[in-house]
């Protein structure tokens, strides 16, 4: 099965520089007016800024599981992107939201190291 998540934008050059930076790295793919960064084998972010898409701009709400939380946020924080407090949950998941411009939700997480 495949995964396509898809950000609802209001500004395609804002969202390719800002998701670029995210990523660190270009899109993987450009579908027509979509662009496309693979999160996993078959999982996909899709950033789109087409009209049909107006009433859901800023509306997504996703999670994404990574190995070095730290070194992310760092990354994020070199080029100015902004997050909110790292939460530790009791079962040691440790996790933080980020907002891109349009206040789509892209909340990171990492387990903690196993037993």
């Amino acid at each position: 099965m495949d995964l396509y998540s898809v950000m609802c934008v209001s500004d395609r050059d804002r969202a390719l520089r800002w998701y670029a930076t995210f990523f660190g790295r270009a899109a993987d793919e450009v579908i027509g007016e979509e662009l496309l960064w693979q999160t996993g084998e078959n999982a996909w972010i899709v950033v789109d800024d087409r009209d049909v898409r107006a009433d859901r701009v800023g509306g997504a709400m996703i999670t994404l599981g990574i190995t070095d939380l730290d070194v992310f946020l760092a990354r994020l924080s070199e080029h100015g992107i902004a997050y909110g407090s790292v939460e530790t949950y009791s079962n040691g998941v440790r996790h933080v939201e980020v907002l891109d411009p349009d206040g789509n939700s892209l909340s990171l997480a990492q387990s903690p190291p196993a037993q």
